[in-house]
């Protein structure tokens, strides 16, 4: 039963995220996260489509961090790495969200956007069923080199949008403001989500020992 909630609330988590990124690639004129910069980059040069760079990155990055630490792969993580960019990839295809006007409500659009990927990030991860295939890198990579967390995820979101800024992918204003709206959101949801969890898990315990002691 609380497998089956986590799971619940994982699945809803990436279906979140992946609705927030869609939400702001449709206003990728005013910039995107970094890891969209290098995705919508490759799209524009090698084909295939936003999505399947997605995953193809994520693939890359699963490998890496399966080589330098396995314990932060799990199921979960290769769920992520699939999931997002095909449910990137089917909000883009049912071409439903409002279109960029290049007008100031463009500004609000996007930032909603970046809040919702902050609340689908906490809500996913609040799950536990395995960290992101990003977030695994980067924890990989801070344990193999001892050095902190926030420095490599820094160090790593720069190069890849320095990669991406290479090759034409929409770099603007919103790429680097994107983590300092993000972040304080997926941390508050995070928390709120997991304390959910916990206190479905808790009334559930309560309810079988109920029926155990009768």
């Amino acid at each position: 039963m609380i497998r089956a909630i986590r799971w619940v609330f994982y699945m809803a988590g990436l279906i979140v995220f992946s609705f927030g990124i869609t939400v702001t690639l449709k206003m990728q004129h005013l910039g995107v996260h970094p890891w969209d910069v290098l995705n919508v980059a490759m799209y524009e040069k090698a084909g295939l489509s936003i999505g399947s760079w997605a995953i193809i990155i994520s693939i890359l990055l699963i490998i890496i961090s399966w080589i330098l630490d396995k314990s932060y792969i799990k199921i979960g993580t290769f769920l992520n790495a699939i999931l997002v960019g095909a449910f990137v990839d089917l909000f883009l295809w049912l071409d439903f969200l409002p279109t960029a006007s290049h007008t100031w409500t463009d500004v609000m659009i996007i930032i909603v956007g970046i809040i919702i990927m902050g609340i689908g990030g906490g809500l996913y991860n609040s799950a536990e069923v395995g960290a992101g295939p990003r977030d695994g890198f980067m924890l990989s990579i801070s344990d193999k080199l001892g050095a902190s967390v926030g420095k490599v995820r820094i160090i790593t979101e720069t190069l890849v949008l320095l990669l991406g800024l290479v090759l034409g992918g929409p770099v603007f204003i919103i790429t680097f403001v994107f983590t300092f709206i993000q972040s304080p959101i997926f941390a508050f949801s995070f928390e709120k989500f997991k304390k959910i969890i916990a206190f479905i898990q808790e009334q559930y315990l309560k309810r079988q020992y109920s029926k155990t002691s009768a």
